[in-house]
């Protein structure tokens, strides 16, 4: 019966075991052995070594300016967007009339920002003659160039990117609330204000929630391709030039599938360095229940 059962189980997990497999699997693996070759899509791909590697840290600056545009671009909006996420769920766990429906409305943008709609709706909100430059306008402020200027078009994709704060205010929302009201209560017998307890009391408590929203909005700003690509397409100057985005101009604008590869695994190592990095200070700086430290 055992056995069974076994089987059922299976059974019901194979189209997640072969989707896996096909879709995501096998394209690591392939991708691999695509970055030591010369790989144009049309014919079989001759094996190179360490050519497109070598090429890529010796003499390729557009993927040194595109590697130092995604590192600003992370170390900006990562940090900006949990900070903005936190102090919303702070706001929004109070208990106040309509509640539910900030909270929605709140949300909302999270589920749309990554859409192609929302990335011409934001062109168009920052364009010489778009909603922003006529705000300015009617306040007496000169009108700005938001896609001209190398550093107004960065700011302007990190904006879009901090937009989509929802996700990760919900989690934190969910954390807030799952705290126990009696320690802010014997913290106030105690005579601690209310930016003491948060700082003494909140914040220790929800670290293992910061540090999940860490990880994953690290991951997640590295692959940001929508936004930048359909507002600015990398430019100008090559200021929005995300790596996602070489990988797509080498692999389906110049065919060049071994080099946008060997990218593609340069940032994966990127991803996953700075990963083990983070778990490796999670140690010193996130507290779990039961964790006893001097």
């Amino acid at each position: 019966m055992s056995g069974d059962n076994r089987f059922l189980g299976l059974f019901y997990l194979s189209p997640y075991i072969i989707g896996l497999l096909v879709f995501t699997t096998l394209p690591f693996v392939a991708s691999l052995y695509l970055s030591f070759t010369n790989y144009n899509l049309m014919n079989e791909p001759i094996f190179t070594g360490l050519a497109n590697y070598i090429k890529l840290f010796t003499s390729d600056r557009t993927f040194r300016k595109s590697l130092w545009v995604t590192l600003v671009y992370v170390f900006t909006t990562v940090p900006l967007k949990l900070a903005f996420a936190l102090f919303m769920a702070v706001i929004l766990n109070y208990k106040l009339k309509f509640i539910n429906v900030f909270r929605t409305a709140y949300y909302v943008p999270s589920i749309l920002g990554g859409s192609i709609a929302i990335a011409v709706l934001w062109r168009y909100i920052f364009a010489d003659v778009g909603l922003v430059n006529m705000g300015l306008q009617l306040v007496g402020l000169e009108p700005v160039n938001w896609f001209g200027d190398p550093t107004n078009a960065l700011f302007t994709i990190t904006l879009l990117r901090l937009w989509q704060f929802g996700s990760a205010m919900v989690i934190f929302l969910a954390a807030l609330q799952s705290i126990d009201r009696t320690l802010y209560e014997a913290a106030a017998i105690d005579g601690a204000g209310k930016w003491t307890s948060f700082v003494h009391i909140t914040l220790p408590l929800i670290t293992p929630v910061i540090f999940f929203n860490l990880i994953m909005q690290m991951v997640q700003a590295f692959q940001e391709f929508n936004g930048p690509y359909i507002i600015t397409q990398g430019g100008p100057l090559k200021s929005t030039y995300l790596l996602p985005i070489y990988i797509y101009d080498e692999a389906f604008k110049r065919f060049d599938m071994g080099y946008a590869s060997a990218i593609a695994w340069v940032l994966f190592v990127i991803i996953m360095a700075l990963t083990l990095i983070a778990f490796w200070s999670s140690r010193h700086w996130v507290y779990y229940a039961g964790d006893k430290r001097s």
